[in-house]
């Protein structure tokens, strides 16, 4: 596949970060991209809206259609899907974005805060998958991205934080069990996971400033998010990739300019054995 020119989008929580990268890289393309996330107001202390988003998109080439959208909520979710099918007249392809972050340990979870990144991490990418694959399932080239780790039981990455693990796990449990049950129809149903931390709202909020530095720009998520979408959905299903890995098997061997800081040296993320 080329590109994806007129290839219908659907991206949860695509107002900031990860998500409006991956949709601007596709929009270049002249894609139609759905941002569907909260964020109708600006934030004190975010930038960007889904009309924000929207109008970079149509800055750059692409169609957009901006949809408040909460995840949570499975009549939200179904109303934003036949908005979307109504506008653009099928969805090709979904990314599962949107996530909650919560690393606190067993003792210190309040279950308000367990229920929330399970609603948004587990549940939401289950029912937006099964939401949305009616319409893959008469795409060209259909494909589900899931913002989640590659599957590892090592006890490291579960002691100080097994709620959150457990969750994006969860998201990573669908593309497993999701590329082999539609393998046949042709959807493909990949993870993708940044080898190093990203400088995202969720890492400036959690982290120190210095983690911060040391991360790379969304942009080289949506430059891998953009090989897995432009390739052969009945050929590439069932991966865990990795940005930088993805990158480099495709020619890439300069990270530089992906760096916030090109003199800070990056730190790894979690979930990443290597």
């Amino acid at each position: 596949m080329d590109n994806l020119k007129n290839k219908v989008i659907f991206i949860t929580g695509a107002s900031r970060g990860i998500g409006r990268e991956i949709a601007l890289r596709c929009a270049r393309d002249g894609a139609n991209i759905v941002v569907a996330a909260k964020t109708k107001e600006p934030h004190p202390n975010l930038e960007g809206t889904i009309y924000t988003v929207a109008e970079e998109i149509e800055q750059v080439g692409g169609k957009a259609l901006p949809l408040v959208v909460d995840v949570r909520d499975e009549n939200n979710v179904a109303e934003a899907i036949a908005k979307t099918v109504d506008t653009f007249g099928g969805i090709d392809m979904l990314v599962n974005n949107a996530s909650a972050i919560n690393l606190a340990s067993t003792e210190d979870m309040p279950m308000k805060r367990f229920d929330l990144i399970f609603s948004v991490n587990v549940r939401a990418t289950f029912m937006c998958s099964k939401l949305c694959i009616p319409y893959l399932k008469k795409s060209k080239n259909p494909h589900i991205l899931n913002l989640s780790p590659p599957l590892s039981m090592k006890p490291k990455w579960f002691k100080q934080h097994v709620a959150y693990t457990m969750s994006k796990y969860g998201m990573s449990m669908c593309t497993l069990g999701m590329a082999e049950e539609f393998k046949s129809a042709g959807i493909a149903v990949n993870s993708l996971w940044p080898k190093t931390l990203i400088a995202t709202a969720a890492i400036a909020v959690n982290f120190p400033k210095e983690l911060y530095q040391a991360s790379r720009k969304p942009a080289i998520m949506a430059d891998a998010a953009y090989i897995i979408l432009t390739s052969d959905s009945r050929k590439v299903t069932g991966n865990f990739f990795v940005d930088e890995n993805l990158l480099r098997e495709h020619g890439i061997a300069n990270f530089e300019h992906y760096a916030m800081q090109p003199a800070v040296p990056v730190y790894p993320d979690i979930f990443v054995d290597e």
